[in-house]
């Protein structure tokens, strides 16, 4: 019997994004921009909603191309606004059009997967027995929240950039007993 972290319970949509995708390194920088705008319209609600709804926002924002986000206005924001396949959320659609703008000066200043890795330098390398060893922010995910919003970003706090450190494999939260603590099988 496969052993998976406890979180995923037992959703198939659930399970494979845990076996495949989550805790993977990730390297690419618009993949990490999808994430983190994944990650910050998930503040208050669970990760499935956003899962179930992913290819929605794919398509609603343009597969998630800063370059034609950061363009977008008040029109784009209200189509999206009226779109009920995804979170309609106004401070987190526009924060997302900040983002892209952000992302580009970030991706053309040093790139954005460099700028977010170097957050992972130091931060948690022991395999957590159980899920309350696992913690809500770290120091790298603070720090990661401060220099992400002094560049534009918004919805981006120390636990939203912490979820999104391990769902990007920044840090390895698979627990110890985890089949897939070591990858995808």
């Amino acid at each position: 019997m496969t052993e998976r972290c406890s979180w995923c319970g037992t959703d198939p949509l659930y399970m494979a994004y845990h076996d495949t995708e989550w805790g993977v390194p990730q390297h690419d920088s618009r993949t990490l921009f999808e994430m983190l705008i994944l990650e910050g319209f998930q503040a208050g609600l669970s990760w499935i909603t956003i899962l179930r709804k992913r290819e929605n926002f794919r398509a609603a924002f343009a597969g998630f191309d800063p370059a034609i986000l950061a363009t977008w206005g008040e029109t784009e924001v209200e189509r999206l606004r009226a779109d009920p396949s995804i979170i309609r959320h106004r401070g987190k659609i526009e924060a997302t059009l900040a983002g892209a703008r952000a992302w580009l000066r970030i991706e053309a200043r040093e790139g954005f997967a460099p700028f977010l890795w170097r957050f992972a330098e130091g931060g948690r390398t022991t395999a957590p027995l159980s899920p309350a060893e696992v913690p809500a922010e770290t120091a790298q995910s603070r720090a990661m929240s401060k220099a992400l919003k002094a560049e534009g970003f918004r919805f981006c706090g120390p636990t939203i950039c912490y979820a999104f450190m391990q769902a990007t494999g920044m840090v390895n939260d698979h627990l110890a007993t985890c089949d897939f603590r070591d990858g995808p099988r």
